[in-house]
C-alpha cells in the first residue's frame, strides 16, 4: 500500500467539483493513516464559464482543509497571465493549460518517480512543507516556462532557474508573495548541476529576501535535485511554496461566494439536491477561519512566543 494518495480535484464546476470532494472523504474514511495530497484547479471570474463556480470552490475549499495533507493550488486566471505575457500566446487552449500544470504535477512528484531524492515520498513532504495541520496549501511554480511543443530556446544556469523560480510571474497561483510571507519552501532541480552552487544560489536569494521569510521556522527553506532532466531540457526547478500570500486567493473566492449566497442566487439548483443553508454557512466560516490563522502566522514575531509566555505567568 502506498504511504500517500494524490487526487485530482476540480474546486470549480462541473461534476469535477463534488466528486473529487466525494472521494477524498471517501479514501480519507478509508485510508485514515495515509498522506492525502491533491492538485485542485481554483477558479477565476476573469476566465469563468461556470456561473456557480463560487459555491462549487468554496464547498471543495471546505472539503480540502478537512480531507488533505498537502493541497497544490492552481489558479486558472495565473495560467492565463503566463500564456498571454509570458509565453506570448494569443489564443491560449486547454491544451496549453494544461501543459502548464503537467509541468508543475512533472516537478513534484519528481521525489516520487525518482527514488533516493529529498522529500522521497508525500509524508516527508507534508513534514517538511506543513508547519501547522490546517495550513497545507502550496503555491506551485516551475521554470524555464515553455510553450507547449517548444523547447527552452536559450540555456539558463542555477543562478537563473532560482530567480525566476521566485518570481511572482512563475507562480501557478495568482497571489503576490511579497504581500506575504513563506513559511516553507521546497524547490526540485532537474538536471545536470552542482548541488553546491544549488545551495549557495538558494541561500544568496534566501538571504537578499529574508523580510519575505518567517524568521521563527528555522531551516523552512529544502532543495533536492534530481540528475534526470524533463523530456527537450537540459535543466528546470520545480517550486513549492507555503505563503501567507495564498489567503489573496481565497479572500478572492469569499468575496465572490458572498455576494452570491447574500441573494441565494442559484442556491435552489443545490437544495433540490438535498443539500441546505447551513453547509455553506459552515464551508464559508471553514474558509475565513483559515485566512485569519495565515494572516495571524503571516503577523507573528519570534518574540511573539516569549510574550504569550510571559502572559500566562502573569495570569497565574
Amino acid at each position: 500500500m502506498p504511504a500517500g494518495l494524490p487526487d485530482n480535484p476540480l474546486a470549480r464546476g462541473g461534476t469535477g467539483s463534488g466528486l473529487g470532494s466525494l472521494l477524498l472523504s471517501k479514501i480519507r474514511e478509508e485510508y485514515p493513516d495515509r498522506i492525502m495530497s491533491s492538485y485542485s484547479i481554483v477558479p477565476s471570474p476573469k476566465v469563468s464559464d461556470t456561473v456557480v463556480e463560487p459555491y462549487n470552490c468554496m464547498l471543495s475549499l471546505h472539503q480540502l482543509v478537512e480531507n488533505t495533507d498537502a493541497s497544490f493550488c492552481i489558479d486558472n486566471e495565473a495560467l492565463y497571465y503566463i500564456c498571454f505575457h509570458t509565453l506570448k500566446l494569443g489564443q491560449p487552449t486547454y491544451s496549453d493549460l494544461n501543459h502548464l500544470v503537467s509541468a508543475a504535477m512533472s516537478g513534484t512528484t519528481t521525489c516520487l518517480r525518482f527514488p533516493g531524492q529529498l522529500n522521497a515520498d508525500l509524508r516527508k513532504l507534508a513534514v517538511n512543507m506543513v508547519p501547522f495541520p490546517r495550513l497545507h496549501f502550496f503555491m506551485p511554480g516551475f521554470a524555464p516556462l515553455t510553450a507547449r511543443g517548444s523547447s527552452s530556446y536559450k540555456q539558463v544556469n542555477v543562478a537563473e532557474l532560482t530567480q525566476q523560480m521566485f518570481d511572482a510571474k512563475n507562480m501557478m497561483a495568482a497571489c503576490d508573495p511579497k504581500h506575504g510571507r513563506y513559511l516553507t519552501v521546497a524547490a526540485i532541480f532537474r538536471g545536470r548541476m552542482s548541488t553546491k552552487e544549488v545551495d549557495e544560489q538558494m541561500l544568496n536569494l534566501q538571504n537578499k529576501n529574508s523580510s519575505y521569510f518567517v524568521e521563527w521556522i528555522p531551516n523552512n527553506v529544502k532543495t533536492a535535485v534530481c540528475d534526470i532532466p524533463p523530456r527537450g531540457m537540459k535543466m528546470s526547478v520545480t517550486f513549492i511554496g507555503n505563503s501567507t500570500s495564498i489567503q489573496e486567493l481565497f479572500k478572492r473566492v469569499s468575496e465572490q461566494f458572498s455576494a452570491m449566497f447574500k441573494r441565494k442566487a442559484f442556491l435552489h439548483w443545490y437544495t433540490n439536491e438535498g443539500m441546505d443553508d447551513h453547509e455553506f454557512m459552515e464551508s464559508e466560516s471553514n474558509v475565513n477561519d483559515l485566512v485569519s490563522e495565515l494572516q495571524q502566522y503571516q503577523d507573528a514575531t519570534a518574540d511573539d512566543e516569549g510574550e504569550y509566555e510571559e502572559e500566562e505567568e502573569e495570569l497565574e
